[in-house]
């Protein structure tokens, strides 16, 4: 009987393949009589990185050609980052399985052989999220300064004096074994993280037989995926929103950690709910409704009343 193929679909990036190699060894180890085959593309918001990404589409654009692969049958599953899906994703295309999270923090990068940042030199964030956490943390009239692409391209812009110091996710940096760049990590207090950082999410054509990526999905990222997405979802949150979520699974129990900034707003909400893990969706919502509402009736607490 010929091996069963799984054409396996990722974005061309060092990060991308690496990441996607991480579920592909995930599955060889459950299942060696299944033969895996990587197929790699570039995706829109791989091309176009002279604009932030709120300038041209959202993160739909880093899944377009995958999603697209995928309905035509050229590929069986896609590997993304959780972080970099849209919230919402097609009936047909779901996601099928949660890898085990990786550091699921943010962390600061300093130019090689240097040990503390010149802030006269402007940081490198590649998002709202970083930044006004990033301002709120090192004061408004800290210096910063888009930027986009591939995770080397930003290290090599950094060591050429572009910048000063990039806020970059953790995670990435491990799995492409740059651990060494990392200069200081930010707790949760200073910096929350993007709603499923740290996570791949594995997604395939609805109604057909998964029963080989029973090994890749971990019910405590999936518990955690679903809390922190329903938040930015319930906000109607997407790439030029200032919002960021960080579920804590205890036992049965979750804490979840929520930033809301409506872009109007110069000011932003933090606050934490608990629920359980059956309903981690609803916590998600709970507290999503719970902190639009502060804005909504006008009694806005930076510290979320704690």
């Amino acid at each position: 009987m010929p091996k069963k193929t799984i054409r396996v679909g990722s974005r061309e990036s060092v990060l991308a393949v690496e990441q996607t190699r991480l579920v592909m060894d995930t599955i060889q180890k459950a299942h060696p009589e299944i033969t895996l085959e990587l197929v790699t593309m570039k995706t829109t918001g791989d091309k176009i990185l002279d604009k932030t990404l709120d300038k041209i589409g959202g993160k739909g654009l880093f899944v377009k050609e995958l999603d697209k692969a995928l309905m035509d049958g050229r590929i069986d599953i896609s590997v993304h980052s959780l972080k970099d899906m849209p919230m919402e994703t097609p009936d047909e295309l779901p996601i099928l399985a949660y890898s085990k999270r990786g550091n699921p923090f943010d962390c600061l990068v300093l130019p090689k052989g240097v040990d503390q940042w010149d802030k006269t030199q402007p940081a490198g964030c590649s998002g709202h999220r970083r930044r006004v956490q990033l301002q709120k943390l090192m004061g408004a009239d800290i210096p910063i300064k888009p930027i986009r692409g591939n995770i080397h391209t930003r290290l090599n812009k950094l060591d050429n004096g572009e910048y000063g110091a990039l806020i970059l996710a953790c995670s990435g940096l491990e799995r492409v074994s740059l651990s060494d760049r990392i200069h200081h990590i930010f707790t949760l207090e200073e910096m929350i993280p993007s709603a499923g950082q740290g996570i791949l999410a594995v997604q395939g054509r609805a109604g057909e037989d998964i029963s080989w990526l029973t090994g890749v999905d971990d019910p405590i990222s999936r518990i955690q995926a679903q809390c922190e997405r329903a938040f930015v979802r319930t906000l109607d949150g997407g790439c030029s929103s200032p919002i960021a979520a960080y579920a804590q699974v205890h036992g049965q129990e979750v804490l979840l950690t929520g930033l809301y900034c409506p872009e109007s707003e110069d000011v932003c909400v933090i606050d934490r709910m608990v629920g359980t893990v059956d309903r981690a969706s609803q916590l998600g919502e709970s507290l999503a409704v719970e902190l639009k509402s502060r804005f909504l009736c006008g009694a806005v607490c930076e510290n979320g009343g704690e």
